[in-house]
């Protein structure tokens, strides 16, 4: 009898041994649970498994749970992270060039910044995060930008004016709101609901799906369907780690990370008009339709002229370039 506990317990241990992963890595990303940038760090998670039988594990850390997004990249560049999922801003300290894709009006629709993220110029960005020890695998989504506050509906510029936002830190994108005469506020993520709850702020501007994730509705009254900037999300993983990998398992990660992407972009796209009606029924007062051409010829000339001047004309021209 005792034998025979001696061989079925070693051959658990076999098995377990068998089916334990070679590789586990950490998966950092700044949103909640209910978002799809969460849903397609687990999409993401579960198609690498499969395709590696099981060999690579990913965990995924929601809601800043491993920092903010600059410290969670700062923590990938030493190694104690493995894989960051973060909006371009995160990155414009290492390839200032990154600060670009966030240009107000910059991307003509959807597809325009897909074709410029999936291509030449996207892969041409990620190439640059190499030497900072940072692997680019694609880009996912953050979405096109609306604008909510507390104050009063945005229907033009003026109604702009005078609004204490909260933007990202991109030098650009604060241009931006100065020049419709704002008062940008730049805050990390993980502050944003608490500063609109107590009126540190009166606005905010991120894509539906981060407003719906992030509960803003809770504590702003007005929603406008600005659609002023779109934002693209960088999944990105030590490079070091990622070149230790055989080669099939690199090719699976940056596969499995476009469809990860490909996947998200169908979500955000499915759920926008669900989102409008939800916060419609948290009693948001909802402005669908707006001029933009007005903000446009505020910002256009002025931020190209400032982007071109640290960075050169070229990126803008290639973007625009892209069908």
């Amino acid at each position: 009898m005792k034998l025979a506990g001696f061989v079925i317990g070693s051959l658990a241990m076999l098995a377990n041994t068998a089916f334990a992963a070679e590789y586990k890595f950490k998966l950092a990303h700044e949103v909640a649970l209910e978002s799809t940038q969460h849903l397609a760090a687990t999409k993401f998670a579960e198609l690498v498994k499969e395709r590696t039988n099981g060999d690579i594990e990913i965990k995924v850390y929601p809601n800043s749970g491993l920092g903010t997004g600059q410290q969670a990249l700062n923590l990938l560049r030493g190694g104690t992270i493995e894989i960051v999922q973060s909006g371009s801003t995160t990155f414009n300290g290492l390839v200032g060039e990154t600060s670009a894709l966030e240009l107000p009006f910059l991307f003509r629709d959807s597809q325009h910044a897909y074709h410029v993220l999936d291509g030449k110029v996207g892969q041409g960005l990620l190439d640059k995060l190499g030497p900072f020890d940072v692997q680019g695998l694609a880009f996912l989504e953050n979405g096109w930008r609306q604008v909510t506050n507390n104050r009063h509906p945005v229907r033009s510029v003026e109604d702009i004016k005078g609004l204490k936002i909260r933007t990202t830190p991109n030098p650009f994108h604060i241009l931006a709101f100065q020049l419709l005469g704002a008062n940008p506020v730049p805050l990390a993520y993980a502050e944003l609901y608490s500063a609109l709850e107590t009126g540190a702020v009166d606005a905010q501007e991120h894509p539906l799906p981060i407003l719906w994730a992030g509960k803003f509705y809770e504590v702003q009254k007005y929603l406008t369907l600005t659609s002023h900037a779109y934002s693209p999300l960088f999944l990105v993983m030590n490079k070091p780690k990622f070149e230790s990998l055989p080669a099939n398992y690199q090719t699976i990660l940056i596969q499995s990370a476009h469809d990860a992407a490909t996947y998200q972009r169908d979500l955000n796209a499915k759920q926008v008009a669900e989102i409008i009606a939800g916060v419609k029924e948290a009693g948001v007062e909802v402005i669908e339709q707006i001029d933009t051409a007005p903000f446009r010829q505020i910002v256009d000339e002025p931020l190209r002229q400032a982007f071109a001047e640290k960075y050169g004309i070229y990126l803008l021209n290639a973007i625009a370039a892209e069908k």
